[in-house]
């Protein structure tokens, strides 16, 4: 169980190409939509160093904000990626909030997406953010159940506008945790 082997948020370095490549992979064959990962290429140093210019807010489309993307560990065993984003748009504030996290297949339903989430929350608050916004499907249970253990209140439901999917809200107040 994941709770005895702590998940540890780790800043994205060449050293775990290996176990990127092969979480990627298993995203792949269980048919787990290209939203949850990114491919890194052929040079994964620069995909690296790619992740870590968003993080500073460098060379971002007019559409993006900052945002933070860390690996989640475990054993020296990639099982997830959280991001961090620094502030919202009108887009983000529909759908994709704050904080997205994705855990690979294999390490699921084990209690990982709730220690990243949590590591998150004390990240988010050296961005100075006093509330974080979250989002999910409205089927998504168990990413529903993740925000709800971490002090998430939900706050409305929404239909993404360009694929008509419904989504849940969720706010979580870090003066209050």
């Amino acid at each position: 169980m994941c709770i005895a082997n702590m998940v540890q948020l780790v800043d994205p370095t060449t050293d775990l190409e290996q176990e990127y490549r092969a979480m990627i992979a298993e995203f792949v064959q269980n048919g787990e939509p290209d939203s949850y990962y990114r491919l890194p290429g052929d040079d994964f140093a620069l995909f690296v160093a790619q992740l870590k210019c968003e993080a500073r807010g460098e060379g971002l489309p007019d559409w993006a904000v900052p945002q933070n993307t860390l690996w989640a560990v475990r054993d020296g065993r990639m099982v997830g990626v959280l991001k961090l984003r620094h502030h919202l748009t009108p887009a983000l504030e529909n759908r994709g909030g704050h904080i997205g996290y994705f855990v690979r297949p294999s390490a699921r339903g084990q209690g990982c997406a709730t220690q990243m989430l949590a590591h998150a929350l004390d990240k988010v608050r050296t961005l100075g953010l006093t509330r974080v916004l979250l989002t999910c499907n409205l089927d998504n249970y168990a990413s529903a159940r993740v925000m709800v253990k971490n002090g998430a209140m939900r706050d409305s439901d929404s239909i993404h506008p360009e694929t008509g999917m419904a989504h849940a809200r969720y706010w979580i107040d870090l003066e209050l945790k």
